[in-house]
C-alpha cells in the first residue's frame, strides 16, 4: 500500500481491481481490441462467459507503464481475477487450452455468463 501513495497510478490501478472481479489492462477495448494478444484474451474470455471489466492501457500512457511496475511484468495485456495477476496471453491462452482458466475464475466464486 505504500507504493500506492507513491505512485497515484498504483492505486488507480489498486482502485479498478478492487472494484471488479475480473480486470483486463489491454491495448484497446474489448470491441476493439488494438494488438493481437488482447484480442486473443478478449476472445477467450467472452467465449469462457467471463465478466470482466477491459481498461484501455493506450487512452494513458501513464497508466500502461503504471501497470508494468504494479506487477513486474513487462507486457500486456494483463488479468487480474479476485484482484490477484493471472497472467498475460501466452499464460491466459494455457490455462484455456488446459481448462483451467474457467475453473479458476468459478473457484474465486465469479458466476459465467450465459
Amino acid at each position: 500500500m505504500d507504493s500506492d501513495i507513491a505512485n497515484p497510478v498504483h492505486g488507480q490501478i489498486r482502485a479498478e481491481l478492487d472494484s471488479n472481479d475480473v480486470v483486463l489492462f489491454m491495448k484497446g477495448t474489448p470491441v476493439f481490441p488494438q494488438c493481437g494478444f488482447s484480442a486473443m484474451v478478449v476472445q477467450i474470455l467472452n467465449h469462457l462467459g467471463i465478466p470482466f471489466k477491459g481498461i484501455d492501457v493506450l487512452a494513458d500512457s501513464g497508466l500502461r507503464e503504471g501497470i508494468k511496475e504494479f506487477t513486474n511484468w513487462p507486457t500486456i495485456p494483463q488479468l487480474y481475477v479476485k484482484g490477484e495477476f493471472v497472467g498475460g496471453c501466452d499464460i491466459v491462452r494455457e490455462m484455456y487450452e488446459h481448462n483451467e482458466l474457467k475453473d479458476h475464475v468459478t473457484n474465486k466464486g465469479i458466476a459465467l455468463n450465459g
